[in-house]
């Protein structure tokens, strides 16, 4: 049991994979926040140019 627990502690991919998932749902986060602030007013572009059209 305890040679378990010291391989787990040695063994440190799992651990960066865990990181790596975070980095990547803090990006998702950032570019789902940003598409909220932001899609209104690129909408209204695309409506305007539409429009000139």
């Amino acid at each position: 049991m305890l040679e378990l627990v010291r391989r787990l502690v040695r063994e440190e991919e799992g651990q960066g994979m865990a990181e790596y998932g975070l980095i990547l749902a803090l990006i998702a986060v950032v570019a789902i926040a940003g598409l909220l602030i932001l899609g209104p007013k690129i909408r209204d572009k695309f409506v305007d140019v539409s429009n000139n059209l």
